[in-house]
């Protein structure tokens, strides 16, 4: 079997930022509706936290509130999220398609590893037909302690995959790669940090920079 690529969604094949600040600025509105929230909308530290499982997403923006409150916000904003999907608010990034592509044309298997729910997910998927180039999408929610690290093996396990590639943006996906022995590619796209890139075993600036790496160098 040919070298597997497992790719992260948000920040690396999606743009989550085109929608991001509207559906969170819509989850917050409902909570100063409620009475429940008096400030700005915290963007900025959503962003600063990309990566992270939902539910310490909310514990963080919101430690004072209760879980079940919580867990409404999360809905409404998943609500969101999907309404600006299918609404064609967001979009993939340059060379995603290109890339997802040339790499099933070569006969690499494709997986999606994300930290999102599957809800989510399949909105993307949907919208924009990846399920022709893609052998497996898999949430957060597949594994129990919501850890990519988790995920990514449960990828492995469940396909027998023996040689993988995971490609994502953010430190939680080179922990993932470096946590199940696979060479990790980093993204430098909107989410991304430096100091977190310094963790992966290679860096790309555009998704078709993927083609251009050496399979041979990728294998560990």
């Amino acid at each position: 079997m040919k070298q597997a690529y497992i790719f992260d969604m948000d920040g690396t094949l999606f743009q989550t930022n085109r929608i991001l600040g509207h559906a969170l600025d819509d989850a917050f509105t409902f909570l100063r509706e409620q009475e429940r929230w008096s400030g700005e909308t915290p963007l900025a530290k959503y962003q600063s936290i990309m990566g992270v499982p939902l539910p310490e997403v909310w514990r963080t923006l919101l430690p004072t509130h209760t879980d079940d409150e919580r867990i409404l916000v999360d809905q409404i904003f998943q609500g969101a999220l999907i309404t600006h999907i299918k609404q064609g608010h967001g979009a993939l990034y340059p060379g995603a398609e290109a890339t997802l592509r040339a790499l099933k044309a070569a006969d690499h298997p494709l997986y999606i590893a994300s930290n999102g729910w599957n809800n989510y997910l399949a909105a993307i998927v949907t919208y924009y037909e990846l399920d022709r180039w893609l052998d497996g999408v898999y949430s957060i929610e597949d594994v129990a302690s919501l850890q990519k690290s988790d995920l990514v093996r449960h990828i492995l396990s469940n396909h027998q995959l023996t040689q993988a590639t995971v490609v994502g943006d953010r430190i939680s996906d080179f922990m993932a790669a470096r946590t199940n022995q696979l060479p990790a590619i980093g993204c430098r796209f909107d989410f991304s940090n430096e100091a977190e890139l310094a963790e992966a075993d290679y860096i790309v600036s555009d998704l078709r920079d993927i083609l251009k790496l050496s399979l041979a160098s990728l294998s560990k």
